[in-house]
């Protein structure tokens, strides 16, 4: 897979599909491009895809510092520019990767057509945010191993593990992430605040929530939905990492949205 260096950043990133529409995926904190591997077979066969590591994680570069939603988005917009892209396309994100997709479609209209936000992480509560800078601060000086576990329960929980085989595989690029790019993610998140983003989201929007999904639960999702004009929302049997546990039905509720709502 090929690197290109946009917004000051060298990223890694791959295009595939057919098609002149073009699907933008953006993966969850402690991801990689990797995180949509089930999923891209599936939409390419319709549509182009272009998935890459955002700063800071996989093979991406990795500058030492804080990391902002504006660095992550702007980074988006200027690989579609690096890589010939001048129209809109669909922008799809899991977790965190969705907080970057809605502040790309607010930040940038005229370059979305359409927007997917899996799990969406908008910022978080008064009360969790001393535990997200507590745990940032973990993971720099312990790395990922001694919280990948306590994490994964509730993001991966046991009823989602019939697939051993992909669940170690997730587990294992969890161990592998760099510690230093998850902790500046999540004090992000920590100071993350996306309430006048939604507002300002005037395209197609479909929001995704997991039945099994123990990080960001229905309730909270749904709030988001609502506060994005005309959004529809869905409620899959899936988890927090929706592309990896259940790809098919994740597939199949971007087809269907896209199919009718970007023709």
């Amino acid at each position: 897979m090929p690197w290109t260096e946009a917004n000051g950043t060298v990223l890694r990133y791959e295009r595939l599909g057919k098609g002149p529409r073009t699907i933008l995926l953006l993966h969850e904190m402690g991801g990689t491009l990797e995180s949509w591997d089930y999923v891209v077979d599936l939409l390419a066969e319709s549509y182009g895809v272009v998935r890459f590591d955002m700063r800071c994680t996989g093979l991406s570069e990795w500058k030492p510092g804080p990391v902002t939603i504006e660095d992550l988005s702007g980074d988006a917009l200027a690989l579609l520019d690096a890589l010939g892209g001048t129209g809109p396309v669909a922008i799809a994100g899991c977790a965190v990767g969705a907080a970057v997709a809605i502040h790309f479609a607010a930040a940038f209209p005229a370059r979305t057509a359409a927007l997917v936000a899996m799990s969406p992480a908008i910022g978080l509560p008064e009360e969790a945010k001393a535990a997200a800078l507590t745990r940032a601060a973990r993971l720099e000086a312990g790395g990922v191993r001694p919280t990948v576990d306590e994490q994964l329960d509730r993001s991966y929980p046991p009823a989602l593990r019939q697939d051993r085989s992909r669940f170690a595989e997730v587990r294992s690029r969890r161990l592998a992430a760099n510690p230093f790019g998850a902790a500046a993610f999540g004090r992000m998140l920590a100071g993350l605040d996306l309430s006048a983003a939604l507002s300002r989201v005037k395209c197609p929007t479909l929001v995704l929530a997991g039945r099994h999904d123990h990080v960001r639960p229905i309730a909270g999702v749904a709030e988001t939905a609502r506060r994005i004009a005309g959004a529809q929302m869905e409620v899959l049997e899936t988890g927090h990492f929706m592309p990896l546990q259940t790809p098919e039905p994740v597939a199949a509720a971007l087809l269907r949205f896209l199919d009718a709502r970007w023709p």
